[in-house]
């Protein structure tokens, strides 16, 4: 398991590990209630710079084709999710979203309270946050999820 978080610019952490790709990203941290179309959704160029969390506490288990995205990039620059199942289980899939997350060098997070971190954005309002994945450095996280300037 490689270890990964999330830091937000007001200082809390969430621990869990990595489905995607390693190292780092900084973005605006949003969420998505819908139950399907995670592919589409980190391939949409609305959330550009942005950490989607999946409110959705299942994310991955159809895996990811060449059909079900709306461009040929990832336009979303980290994803965070509740359980990553281990199988998959769809005739359509074509690779894991780990494999597709990898591929696309988003980097991905699961393993972690995806409810209390809506939570916190909706009470606090628009957090920034840093994504590491691989090498962990909490305090560096939070400094560059406060340093970063936005949309």
């Amino acid at each position: 398991m490689i270890p990964a978080i999330l830091a937000l610019e007001d200082g809390t952490v969430f621990r869990g590990r990595s489905i995607g790709a390693a190292g780092e990203t900084v973005g605006e941290v949003v969420f998505n209630t819908a139950m399907t179309g995670y592919q589409e959704i980190v391939s949409d160029p609305s959330y550009a710079r942005q950490i989607v969390t999946l409110t959705c506490p299942h994310i991955g288990n159809v895996g990811a084709n060449d059909e079900d995205k709306e461009a040929e990039a990832a336009y979303a620059c980290g994803l965070v999710v509740r359980d990553y199942p281990a199988l998959l289980s769809n005739f359509r899939s074509q690779e894991s979203l780990s494999d597709f997350l990898i591929r696309q060098n988003v980097i991905g997070i699961s393993d972690i309270d995806t409810r209390q971190l809506t939570r916190v954005l909706r009470e606090k309002g628009a957090q920034n946050g840093c994504l590491q994945a691989g090498d962990i450095d909490e305090t560096g996280a939070v400094a560059k999820a406060q340093a970063f300037a936005g949309l």
